[in-house]
């Protein structure tokens, strides 16, 4: 491997360590916030299930990121290296001021940006593009309806129960929460490994894109990783500031937000885990009463939305300058 090579590899490896402690919020928030789990037992347990997932569910996601999005022979390294550089900024950026924005927005900007500017606007695949936005722009409307309709179907299956069906939702969670971990290190670890591999082929290093399983193994270590050691100032805006979670809250948005990224994953669409548990956490309190969402933090989670994939777009096409001037 060239050096310049390693040097994207590791830079990665660092986007998915980011990628962990960031979106580690939203896998533990609500179990943790419920009091189903001490907070070092669930990012234990989420961690463990992050690592799994990639080796169950396969690796669709990694495909569309790496093999639908650009031409792989059009680009250079210096291309990825900018579109990295900028997601992981921006990374660092949003979990330093807690805004639980949005690692797979921050990718995609940044991948387009540098790519327009570093290989021209013909290596962007529109069509991989097209496949990508659709999936981040429905993930959260889907997230928010059944977390709705779900929850209203729980509080219907248990009315007259006493509260001791609380016991029920809370020990239910060990089981949503790791099916939520497993849909996460499913979805979010595959962003990486396609980035890698790309990297591959464009450095000559493998004749096509296929992941090979050391790429799968890091890919998912880097993550559960990152997840083990938590994004405290995240856990605290998902978990706290939308409303006061019980138990039942905590099980019915896992339940949604597993059920819609798992979803996602089998057919190889890059979804905002952030997006996705946020807005299903929004449509599980709505469900109770709409007035118990403080839709203010909504709002400005909408808005970090919003802004990501231009800034991030923006921020690679500069970095890109950068570094062409660095490594000529």
């Amino acid at each position: 491997m060239s050096t310049i090579l390693i040097v994207m590899i590791a830079l990665a490896i660092l986007f998915d360590f980011l990628n962990g402690i960031h979106d580690s919020s939203n896998i533990v928030a609500t179990m943790i916030s419920s009091r189903a789990f001490s907070p070092r037992v669930a990012l234990g347990v989420t961690a463990v299930a992050e690592f799994a997932g990639p080796f169950i569910f396969g690796v669709a996601v990694a495909t569309t990121i790496g093999d639908e999005v650009v031409v792989a022979e059009a680009i250079t390294m210096n291309v990825l290296l900018a579109a990295l550089l900028s997601a992981i900024i921006w990374n660092l950026l949003t979990w330093f001021f807690g805004i639980p924005s949005s690692s797979s927005h921050a990718l995609i900007g940044g991948m387009v940006g540098a790519v327009g500017v570093g290989a021209g606007w013909d290596a962007i695949k529109l069509q991989g593009i097209e496949k990508i936005l659709v999936a981040l722009f429905i993930s959260p409307l889907l997230g928010l309806a059944l977390g709705y309709l779900f929850t209203k179907l729980v509080f219907f299956f248990a009315r007259g129960a006493s509260p001791k069906i609380n016991n029920f939702f809370r020990r239910s969670q060990i089981v949503t929460a790791i099916a939520l971990a497993l849909s996460h290190g499913t979805n979010d670890a595959q962003k990486t490994m396609g980035l890698i591999t790309l990297g591959l082929v464009t450095a000559g290093a493998i004749p096509r894109f296929e992941v090979p399983l050391w790429v799968i193994a890091v890919s998912a270590g880097a993550i559960s990783l990152g997840t083990a050691l938590g994004g405290w100032r995240l856990i605290k805006t998902l978990g706290a500031k939308f409303y006061k979670i019980r138990p039942v809250h905590g099980f019915s948005s896992q339940v949604t937000s597993a059920f819609v990224i798992l979803g996602a994953s089998m057919i190889g669409g890059p979804v905002s885990t952030t997006q996705v548990v946020s807005s299903s956490i929004m449509g599980v309190g709505s469900a109770e009463r709409v007035s118990m969402v403080r839709w203010g933090v909504a709002k400005d989670i909408i808005i970090a939305w919003i802004v990501t994939i231009p800034v991030t777009a923006a921020m690679a096409a500069g970095l890109f300058w950068v570094v062409e001037r660095i490594l000529a």
